[in-house]
């Protein structure tokens, strides 16, 4: 999948953790960790520790929670 659909999908994910109550930033990993593929989340944490060009700030504050792919 490519940085930008992957930037997409976690953007609109922000977007709607952004007005819930509580860790938005936890609330937004906890979506990611749950949902989404180890090579989606890897795609991901790849654009965040390039410095998240794209990315809403929520997204890039819920990266050191997000897990990364296992090791193979």
């Amino acid at each position: 999948m490519s940085g930008d659909k992957l930037a997409q999908m976690a953007n609109q994910i922000a977007t709607f953790f952004s007005v819930q109550p509580g860790d938005r930033a936890l609330a937004v990993a906890a979506h990611i960790n749950d949902n989404w593929s180890p090579p989606m989340r890897a795609g991901l944490l790849a654009q965040i520790a390039a410095g998240g060009a794209g990315l809403d700030p929520l997204v890039v504050e819920a990266g050191p929670e997000i897990r990364p792919a296992p090791a193979g």
